[in-house]
């Protein structure tokens, strides 16, 4: 059986999750993003009260963060192949690791390339920077310009990755969960 493992990207703040949690009440199986559990572990190994950025940025090792980035969202691409259902949507793919990085112009070796030719998705639904819901939080640390500079980031590592971009209009969660549905 060939599954269709559709990946939901977009910078933060753009309803990403709203939309994978609609997914799930509708049936289909979901992988979680997670870096928030990453962000909170690097927040306890340095002092950001005063940080108003990405958590790789101020995490004592950018590389080893992104490499336990990439590694579990390997670890969810491999788990889908597991999971008996025809559909799997990932709240962000391996690529968006790349992006991130080259948006804080950390260095990578060829181990994340290879990961992001590797491990191909199905389907890439791109949701875009939308100012009226963006707000930070205890896990959101980007301001909205840098959000505009990781979604523009998205969109180029993924089409250098070969991959079509379906972008997801604006509009509620249903109408925007009913659009990916849509196109699948």
């Amino acid at each position: 059986m060939s599954i269709k493992k559709i990946v939901i990207t977009g910078s933060a703040g753009t309803g990403k999750t709203s939309v994978i949690n609609n997914l799930k009440t509708k049936g289909y199986y979901c992988f979680d993003e997670f870096i928030r559990e990453l962000t909170s572990e690097t927040k306890k190994e340095v002092d950001a009260s005063n940080h108003v950025s990405n958590p790789i940025v101020f995490a004592k090792d950018s590389l080893e963060f992104n490499s336990r980035l990439l590694k579990g969202r390997i670890d969810q691409f491999n788990k889908a192949d597991n999971t008996n259902k025809n559909i799997c949507f990932f709240d962000r793919g391996i690529p968006d690791v790349l992006a991130y990085m080259d948006v804080f112009n950390q260095a990578y070796n060829a181990t994340f390339i290879e990961a992001c030719t590797k491990h191909q998705y199905t389907s890439v639904f791109l949701l875009p920077p939308w100012k009226a819901i963006y707000k930070t939080d205890s896990g959101r640390f980007e301001s909205f310009e840098e959000v505009l500079k990781i979604h523009n980031q998205l969109e180029s590592t993924y089409t250098k990755l070969g991959y079509p971009i379906i972008k997801v209009p604006f509009g509620t969660v249903e109408e925007r969960t009913r659009f990916i549905i849509n196109h699948i």
